[in-house]
């Protein structure tokens, strides 16, 4: 029985997993197990590929309601993905993420798993003016001390979870499991009759990476916001309260004479990198990273400076206003200055830049270009390259200008040898169409034809 649970739930995840890819998230996972027996049908429970909507999630929530002693206790997380049971379930990192709750649903008297319940619907849960309201941020023993003999409604918010670090994820969703699996414990304490219900109050969508080493190829325009995959936030620098630059890149390398120095965790994960000397105006940005680096003595660098210049104008061509990042410097121990000019970072105000690859490479997207001789002996590298300078908003990036063209050479190749396919398609359809057949045949059972040379 227990195993039958797992494997329907597994099911049904599964299967709604494939119809996202299809369809826009817009559904939430709800899980029930109650201390009554026989509350629901599982096999009618189930819909693969169905959302349930709110008419139908009160037929589900029936049985509860009809109960003597209506005890509903309701947790709620901001939001959750049934995709959060497969990647973070059983296996993972080898620790069981939610065991209270496959214990819960596998123990309980009757249980219910509804992979896709319109989030909207939801919040009906809360509406019921019949019941007595419990609300709960911060869960205690002390908390459940409920009258069992009126209908209670007990709302226990759980820890808000954090996508854009898997770690802190994984540990806030151990933590609130445990809390489910304590609170449950409490109410079976006081030998109370009880349902659960296991639900957030919006969808969300988990984090998808690549595998590590394989560059992606193709045109991507990209908004960098909460939830795309990314493992940490992009540094910001503020201009007073609001932030006027946003600076992103999964890798940012710098190599001068051979010795390779990463700049990644520095400036975006540990955060000691220091922009405070970064300008922010309409018409001029400056980005500006300095670097202690005298804790590692195998680079023969004291401190480092990175500058990215950026200029914003009006171009009469396209009528609306550019930003262009025009000069990249590399200043070390506050002398020697690496100058490099930049070719194809620009983009309309209102957006931002991304590139996959920039740096001095000429394979790159967009490229660094030596301007002086300082500048030769240093190589950069920065992967996933995102920056925007002016007309920042809500501390996310804008709309991406891509350095990819809309048709790159692959797409030229394909085009050009579609148009060949094509081409001797149309050449030997014509060539059957010029086919004519004999206007004159033998007749088997008379005298042979006989054709003039003449005719």
């Amino acid at each position: 029985m227990a195993r039958n649970h797992c494997l329907q739930l597994l099911l049904c995840c599964t299967l709604a997993i494939i119809l996202q890819g299809i369809f826009a998230v817009d559904h939430v996972p709800m899980l029930m197990w109650s201390t009554f027996s026989s509350l629901w049908n599982m096999k009618s429970a189930t819909h693969e590929g169905h959302i349930v909507k709110k008419h139908e999630m009160l037929t589900f929530l029936k049985p509860v309601f009809n109960q003597g002693s209506q005890n509903v206790v309701l947790f709620l997380q901001n939001e959750l993905s049934v995709e959060d049971f497969t990647r973070y379930g059983p296996g993972y990192e080898g620790t069981e993420m939610f065991c209270n709750i496959q214990q819960l649903l596998e123990s309980s008297n009757s249980s219910l798993v509804l992979p896709a319940v319109d989030w909207k619907a939801v919040k009906h849960l809360q509406e019921n003016q019949n019941w007595t309201k419990v609300q709960i941020d911060h869960f205690e023993e002390t908390d459940l001390d409920i009258d069992p003999s009126k209908p209670n409604l007990i709302i226990i918010n759980l820890r808000p979870v954090n996508r854009t670090i898997d770690l802190k994820l994984a540990q806030t969703l151990v933590d609130n499991d445990n809390l489910i699996g304590m609170a449950t414990s409490t109410l079976r304490k006081k030998r109370l009759h009880f349902s659960v219900i296991y639900t957030a109050l919006r969808p969300s969508v988990v984090n998808r990476k690549s595998n590590d080493g394989l560059i992606q190829t193709g045109r991507r325009l990209m908004t960098t916001d909460s939830t795309s995959s990314v493992p940490y936030p992009p540094l910001n620098v503020t201009n007073g309260t609001n932030t006027c630059i946003l600076f992103y890149a999964t890798s940012l390398q710098l190599k001068a004479n051979g010795t390779l120095i990463d700049l990644t965790n520095e400036t975006f994960i540990s955060n000691s990198v220091d922009s405070s000397s970064s300008v922010c105006s309409t018409t001029n940005t400056t980005l500006s990273l300095k670097y202690s680096l005298q804790k590692n003595p195998s680079i023969h660098v004291n401190t480092l400076e990175i500058r990215f210049l950026m200029r914003n104008k009006f171009y009469v061509g396209s009528a609306r206003n550019w930003f262009r990042l025009d000069f990249v410097e590399i200043v070390q121990d506050k002398q020697n200055v690496a100058m490099f000019n930049v070719s194809s970072i620009s983009a309309p105000q209102e957006y931002s830049f991304h590139c996959q690859l920039v740096g001095t490479s000429r394979l790159y997207g967009a490229t660094f270009i030596p301007a002086n001789k300082a500048a030769e002996a240093w190589t950069i590298t920065i992967s996933e390259f995102q920056i925007q300078g002016f007309n920042v908003e809500n501390d996310i990036f804008a709309y991406a200008n891509d350095c990819t063209s809309f048709f790159t050479r692959a797409i030229w190749m394909a085009l050009m040898t579609s148009l060949v396919l094509l081409y001797i398609l149309t050449y030997g359809i014509h060539m059957i169409m010029q086919l004519t057949t004999n206007d004159r045949f033998d007749d088997p059972k008379g005298l042979a034809l006989t054709v003039p040379q003449t005719d």
